[in-house]
């Protein structure tokens, strides 16, 4: 990029799952469009648990499913409820749900399904830059107008911000400020090697088949949880936890995420697996309210994880569609015009994202409650456990069980009642 560059209609930061959208969606619509991306290949940098809701897909255009290197449909949902070692785990399977003939959810790998999405978008017309790392805004008379880049700038009539959890160009746009490290998680993931018929023997699945999986109780009292989802011939096997309190716990994610292999409930499931990848990443975790109050200014706009659209509501994380679908809105309000801000807005409304938020607001504040994470496991268990317990002695009421277990695990009656109502309210 050199100073003598022309400038392009829309320069998007960032080539991932949001970025790539925003990028394609604007290509199709004849924009003239340069995707920025820091890593020297796309997906390098991406790190996801890997399951993508399809109908997303579909909103980037109609067909791309069917022609996506998806690694597994899920067809089973499982929650699985930890203590150091014990689990119990709620399993739902059946037929694979369908619209269309198309998956509802699949299991992805970041590299190599991001790479494909990028080719896409290159054969729609996408510029693609990679290994390239923007050092800030290109600003003037209050309105953005580039980007800088090695000391060099290249202009645009629109910059997209779609750089990530972190993004410090929409810091550097006013839009948002510094995260609070309650705002987010901290994730490390190991993708493990295992044959496909062993995936498929271990989880009671069929070729092509798969599951996903969140586990509560494995983070060593920690606010936080771990994923386990099948791919084609690996697992992905995740933990992500709060920053501040991992910190405090004298331990670590690497740690945690090591532990958790070697938990009687997913040592069976990863054994004799070869790790292929390890990673890190931050999560968003505060949902809707997390997201700024302004998404747009003059020449910018923020998309994807940049603007906080993941949703983290316990039996299922959301990130991937909602990067999706952001950016095809962020794409639609800059063919639109005017205002971008009003544009933006009216697309993602169209999009049923805010909506979508909006309904799952109050999940922060169940998952926010700690004993979640350092007391209701275990005292699940323990009443599960003694419900199970047949010895000589006459069974007592399951009342009684329930109460031994509130106080084993020191919780007040009061305090599961607080719980519950926070819950119901929640939810």
């Amino acid at each position: 990029m050199g100073e003598d560059t022309e400038a392009v209609d829309v320069i998007v930061v960032g080539a991932g799952l949001a970025g790539i959208a925003c990028a394609y969606r604007l290509a199709l619509a004849g924009r003239s469009v340069v995707l920025v991306e820091r890593g020297t290949t796309v997906g390098s940098k991406n790190v996801s648990g890997g399951r993508l809701y399809t109908y997303a897909l579909e909103a980037v255009e109609a067909g791309l499913t069917r022609e996506a290197p998806f690694e597994r449909s899920v067809v089973r949902e499982q929650i699985v409820m930890m203590d150091d070692d014990r689990s119990m785990t709620v399993s739902l399977a059946g037929p694979p749900a369908a619209v269309d003939d198309l998956p509802t959810s699949v299991t992805v790998l970041r590299s190599r399904f991001d790479a494909w999405f990028a080719d896409r978008a290159e054969a729609a017309g996408v510029m693609l830059a990679t290994g390239i790392r923007v050092d800030s805004l290109l600003v003037e008379d209050g309105r953005v107008v580039g980007i800088m880049a090695g000391g060099e700038e290249m202009r645009a009539g629109v910059v997209v911000a779609a750089d990530g959890v972190n993004s410090f160009l929409a810091r550097e746009a006013g839009l948002v400020g510094e995260l609070s490290a309650h705002a987010v998680g901290v994730g490390v993931k190991e993708v493990i090697a295992l044959d496909a018929a062993t995936i498929e023997a271990r989880f009671g699945v069929g070729p092509g088949e798969g599951a996903a999986t969140l586990m509560l109780g494995c983070t060593a009292g920690v606010h936080g949880g771990a994923f386990l989802y099948t791919n084609a011939d690996s697992v992905s096997l995740g933990i992500v936890v709060s920053p501040e309190q991992v910190t405090a716990s004298g331990t670590t994610t690497h740690g945690m995420l090591q532990a958790l292999k070697a938990h009687p409930a997913v040592r069976p499931l990863v054994a004799g697996g070869t790790t292929l990848e390890y990673a890190a990443h931050l999560v968003r975790e505060d949902g809707w309210r997390g997201v700024p109050k302004r998404l747009a200014r003059d020449g910018f706009l923020v998309t994807g994880e940049a603007a906080g659209f993941v949703l983290n509501l316990g039996y299922t994380v959301r990130g991937m569609d909602l990067a999706l679908v952001s950016g095809v809105a962020a794409a639609e309000a800059i063919v639109a015009g005017g205002d971008l801000e009003i544009a933006y807005r009216t697309a993602l409304d169209r999009s049923g994202l805010p909506a979508t938020m909006h309904a799952a607001d109050g999940y922060a504040d169940l998952m926010g409650i700690e004993r979640l994470y350092r007391t209701y496991p275990g005292l699940v268990l323990d009443v599960a456990q003694s419900l199970f317990t047949v010895d000589a002695r006459a069974p007592r009421p399951i009342r009684t069980q329930v109460r031994a277990a509130m106080r084993a695990h020191h919780v007040p009656l009061r305090a599961v009642l607080r719980d519950g109502l926070v819950g119901v309210r929640s939810i």
